[in-house]
Formats: C-alpha cells, structure tokens, sequence
C-alpha cells in the first residue's frame, strides 16, 4: 500500500465517524491550547516584566542606604545606625566613577499640586538633569531645567501629560504657567513625553524640579534618597556596581571587613530574577495543562481500540486478498498520528483566538512560534506511542479469526 492509498484509507475510516473522531481529538485540542495558552501568558508577563523594569531608567544602578531593621528587646549597642546618602557621596560618585554615563541624585516625595484647572497629588521628584538620559525621557514642550536653575535653587519644573491634564487642563498650554507645591510657587517650563505604565504606576502623572530647589524648599533636608546612575553599556554593570562600592565605602569611611551601609540595586539582577520567578510559574501552568495531553493521548488509544474490536472483519477481509501486518499496522497507526495532529492544529487555532481575547482585555501574550511547532510535535507523539499498542493488536488478528468474527 502507498502512502496515497494509506492516506486515503485513513481519512476515509476518520470522517465516518466525525463526532467521534472530534471528541476523541478533544483531550489533545485542550491540551495543546492549554500550553500555549499558558506559554503565551508566561512569555507576555515576562516581557511586560522586562518592559517596567527597562523603563526604570537605562542600565540602571541605584545606590540606597541600607535597609535596617531592629527587633524590640535588641540591646542598644546592637541597634543599627541611621544610614543616610549626602550630597557629598553623590558628588563623588559623579566625579570618580568611570562606567557612567549619566548620575543624579534623587529624592521624591507626594504633594498636593494646585494649577487653575484644579489639584491632585503629585510624585515630586527631585533630580539633577542628567535624570532624563538615565530615566530614557525627553522634554517635547518647553525646556528642561539646567545646572544653573539647579545652583540657584530657581523654582522651576517640567510635569508629565497626566499632570498637565489634571491640573493645568492639558500639555497645550502648560509651559508657562505657575502651579503650587505645597506651599511654594513653581513656574512650568516643560511636559514630558508619554511614558504610559512603570511597575503599576502612572509615569506621566509625575513632577521633576532641580534637586537643590527639593532639598531647600521642600523637604528641609541635606540628604538624598537614592543615587541613580546610568551605565555607558550593559556588559559594564557588573564592574561599574563593583566601583560604586568601592567609592560607597571609601566616602562612608567603611573599613576592610565592616558590613556595607549602603546597597546598590542593580536594574539587570531584577530582570533576571523577575523572569526566572516567570519562567518558574510558566513552566509549572505549562506541566499542569500538558497533562491533559495524556488523557487525550488516552482517549485515543481507547478509540482506536474500540476501532479494532468494530472493524476486525474488514481487517480479515483486508488480510484475505493480500495486505500484510505492517500494512495494518501502519493504518491503524496512521489513524491515531492523525486523529492526534488534527487535534494539534485545533488546538492552536484554539490559543490563537484565546490569545486575541485576552490581548483585547489589556492582557499581554506572546505566541512563540518554537513552542507551537514543539506542541504540534508532541500531539503526534501522543499519537504514536498511544496509537501503537491498538495497531499491533490489529496486525496481530489471525485473518481466518477475523472473518469468523461477528
């Protein structure tokens, strides 16, 4: 028999039987879909995941004093000290650091701003000007803040569209205008461009005014929260976060062995542990739904048997005028691949549209063509080794055994 022939015989034995056929491919149509489904959610998280952290800033550091915690009970010798980051250490960053490409200091705090179209509270961030290439923005109306609006402590800002829009009525006309903060004047010289969702949060509902102005007449303080640095490369993260330190410690006056009273955050080890924690979830939803492709593989071999015990007397018949075991072998298993693949190609048109929902309710999926290909893959697997116990006990039917049969 020709592979024509084979063909022929199989599709012809399927659509006699169409219900049956549909809902014995069901379990591998579920299966398939669950894991790419599944996938595709996994790969748009982590992605999603990747796209929130980038747009924290360019391959970002961020040195923060270290976070201590003191039980009730410790003895006070034992309590930790206040740790805090000056302007001195940010200085000294900017000056003796040979990896960046961009440093500033930064300190935030929500207020309440008031404009003529009305007030709302407001992200007030304090940050030098290089603030914009480390957080990858740019100012589309108006102008940014300079060194000199940051030596004498001028009372300027540049806002985002949200901002604009809640408190001045909109970006149009927002440069220009005076807005409170607080309890102090600013005047607005610049709008953001759009920078949409950053780890939950409105990115465009934000204020940006010079450091010194914070640090003066806002916050009353001589320290900063955070210093942020942007890399000149990637492949240079882990050598510029090692001369951070290096300059960290020397500015604190830390000696060989003490403990650190900073930590430096870096932008690349929070890709990479967010997208292993992805990847965890992804593969364990992936493993639970594939399950399911063993019960359709299960159902399979249960028809096929059943296909047997129905049509033993044509396999005698079949048998009698010359078409040998393997010939009945390779039908019957033939069957099964194809029930299995048929069920595999319904199944990704299944994720396919799954995934076009769920992108249409705001919820990010990546079909990966590799993980599409393997399940289409493994569908015919199931088909084989499911399919191969009922097609040998086909082959193995004596013919004048199989005539008898009623």
């Amino acid at each position: 028999m020709n592979i024509i022939q084979l063909l022929q015989t199989c599709f012809r034995s399927i659509f006699r039987n169409r219900m049956r056929s549909l809902l014995t491919s069901l379990g591998i149509i579920i299966g398939v879909g669950s894991v790419i489904i599944m996938m595709a959610i996994g790969e748009g998280s982590q992605k999603q995941i990747e796209a929130q952290i980038a747009s924290m800033g360019t391959n970002l550091l961020q040195i923060m004093p270290m976070r201590m915690f003191w039980r009730p009970g410790q003895m006070n010798a034992n309590r930790p000290r206040s740790n805090q980051i000056t302007l001195k250490d940010l200085e000294k960053v900017r000056t003796e650091s040979s990896y960046t490409l961009a440093v500033s200091g930064v300190t935030q705090r929500s207020y309440t701003v008031q404009g003529f179209s009305g007030a709302a509270s407001v992200q007030v961030y304090g940050v030098d000007p290089d603030f914009t290439i480390i957080k990858n923005r740019r100012v589309v109306s108006g102008v940014l803040f300079d060194d000199e609006d940051l030596e004498n402590r001028n009372r300027t800002a540049v806002i985002g569209a949200t901002t604009a829009l809640n408190i001045l009525g909109g970006a149009e006309s927002a440069v220009g205008q005076q807005i409170r903060i607080g309890s102090e004047n600013f005047t607005v010289t610049g709008v953001l461009n759009k920078a949409g969702t950053s780890m939950g949060q409105d990115a465009d509902d934000v204020i940006w005014i010079p450091l010194n102005t914070f640090m003066t007449r806002l916050s009353n303080s001589s320290n900063v929260a955070q210093i942020a640095v942007s890399v000149v490369s990637k492949k240079y993260m882990s050598a510029a976060q090692t001369e951070l330190s290096a300059i960290m410690r020397e500015a604190h006056g830390l000696r060989d062995g003490s403990d650190d009273d900073f930590e430096i955050m870096n932008s690349a080890d929070l890709v990479e542990m967010a997208t292993s924690t992805a990847k965890t979830l992804t593969t364990l939803l992936a493993a639970i739904a594939g399950v399911s492709l063993l019960v359709g593989g299960i159902g399979i071999m249960n028809i096929m048997l059943v296909s047997v015990t129905e049509r033993t007397r044509e396999i005698g018949i079949r048998m009698s005028v010359g078409a040998r075991k393997r010939d009945i072998l390779f039908q019957f298993l033939s069957e099964s691949v194809i029930l299995s693949l048929m069920g595999g190609v319904l199944g990704i048109g299944m994720a396919a549209a799954v995934c076009r929902i769920l992108s249409m309710m705001s919820i990010v999926t990546a079909i990966n063509p590799l993980i599409v290909a393997a399940a289409a893959v493994f569908a015919a697997l199931v088909g084989i080794f499911f399919g191969f116990y009922p097609a040998r006990k086909a082959a193995a039917l004596y013919p004048i055994d199989a005539l008898r049969y009623e």
